[in-house]
């Protein structure tokens, strides 16, 4: 049993991005879902699409993209908030990763969001994880 989804889907994405893997696929859910938009909107991914659709557990499959160099546009993925500490940030105190280099991606009111974001809206939320 896993306790923890969203962590085992950044580390999924890591493993493969080390292993040089073009797709990476995994049990979908709405937030790892919405963690892939973000992922595809703020470029560190090619894309992202759901497998077997019809089924009561459908697949996500995220495309990862490499630099011209061959290494993964995505150096790192931390998850911050987690089952047994969840990190809430209110709108003034949401973090900067690697400054302004990643991106927060914070759980709001109004939605999944990037840090900055919820900044622009001025929403605070729980820290989901920090992408750079």
């Amino acid at each position: 049993m896993m306790t923890d989804p969203i962590a085992d889907m950044l580390t999924r994405i890591r493993n493969a991005g080390m292993a040089r893997h073009k797709t990476v696929s995994m049990p979908s859910s709405k937030m790892k879902l919405e963690i892939a938009r973000i992922l595809k909107e703020e470029g560190f991914i090619r894309g992202y699409d759901l497998q077997d659709r019809n089924q009561p557990q459908p697949t996500l499959r995220i495309h990862l993209k490499y630099d011209e160099n061959g290494r993964p546009v995505i150096g790192g993925l931390e998850r911050v908030s987690k089952p047994g500490r969840r990190i809430y940030a209110g709108r003034n105190d949401i973090p900067w990763v690697r400054s302004g280099l990643g991106i927060a991606i914070v759980s709001t009111s109004k939605g999944l969001m990037t840090g900055r974001q919820a900044r622009r809206e001025g929403v605070g939320g729980e820290v989901v994880c920090y992408i750079w």
